[in-house]
């Protein structure tokens, strides 16, 4: 089974240094990651590609542009000749100008993928889902689970809203560790999370498996359950609904045909 993790962030200045993603990376048989740019630290965009550059069977990389600035499209396209295999944008962001869309239309021109950071209402907005229906080409890729969170309660009603966007078949979703969904367990009798609340196997019911993409938050889920448990509780947990087949494509598969890896 191919196991792609689609949301890891390294950096000089913030977080760990890749090497330390990489030791994660072997010592539990993940084959590769995308690294998402994070903070808006547009500056490291280079960083995060020399990675990339380094290491292209193991990494690819999303990355970040100014869009408040006119001459965002040209930097896009400057990062994607440059190696970049997508773009961190939120459902919100609008460019200055006539055209308020450009920066979309420029990541579809140049065929990335845009990894999507928000919160759970700009998910689930009307607005989001008419942008998201007018790029019909264009790969969308939901983070955190539509940043569903801790704390959601029956019946989901923002949730299920969110996973309209299913609908449309340019969608995916990223399905977080379980510590991103589950409250810390108190005290630590037992290492493993009770009482799942059902979101994976809604999304699992809305997307299918073959837009869902396993991702680990990487090194913030080092703050939570750790990077081996996000694993491998989270494969654990699809287990209880989803076959072998299923599984592969949500932990490798989807990611390996939504990203271009070297």
């Amino acid at each position: 089974m191919p196991i792609v993790d689609t949301h890891c962030h390294a950096g000089p200045n913030w977080f760990e240094p890749v090497e330390l993603l990489r030791y994660q990376m072997d010592r539990n048989d993940v084959d590769r990651a995308v690294l998402v740019q994070y903070g808006g630290n547009f500056a490291l965009n280079g960083h995060t590609l020399e990675s990339v550059r380094k290491h292209p069977a193991l990494f690819c990389a999303v990355v970040l542009v100014d869009t408040a600035r006119p001459d965002a499209p040209a930097e896009l396209e400057r990062w994607a000749k440059a190696g970049a295999a997508g773009v961190r944008l939120r459902p919100e962001t609008r460019s200055p100008g006539k055209d308020p869309l450009v920066i979309w239309r420029m990541a579809d021109e140049l065929g990335l993928t845009v990894s999507l950071l928000g919160n759970l209402d700009a998910f689930a907005s009307d607005e989001f889902y008419r942008l998201a229906q007018s790029f019909p080409s264009l790969k969308l890729v939901v983070e955190h689970l539509a940043s569903v969170g801790i704390g959601a309660r029956p019946p989901y009603e923002a949730y299920r809203k969110a996973l309209v966007l299913s609908k449309l078949p340019n969608t995916c979703i990223k399905v977080p560790g379980l510590g991103e969904i589950c409250p810390r367990p108190a005290p630590f009798t037992e290492p493993v999370f009770k009482d799942v609340p059902p979101l994976i196997r809604m999304a699992y019911e809305a997307f299918g498996p073959r837009r869902m993409m396993w991702g680990s938050d990487y090194p913030p889920v080092s703050g939570r359950e750790g990077y081996a448990n996000a694993l491998n509780w989270t494969r654990e947990h699809l287990a209880t609904f989803a076959s072998h087949d299923d599984r592969e494509w949500i932990m490798g598969k989807t990611a390996l045909s939504v990203f271009r890896f070297g």
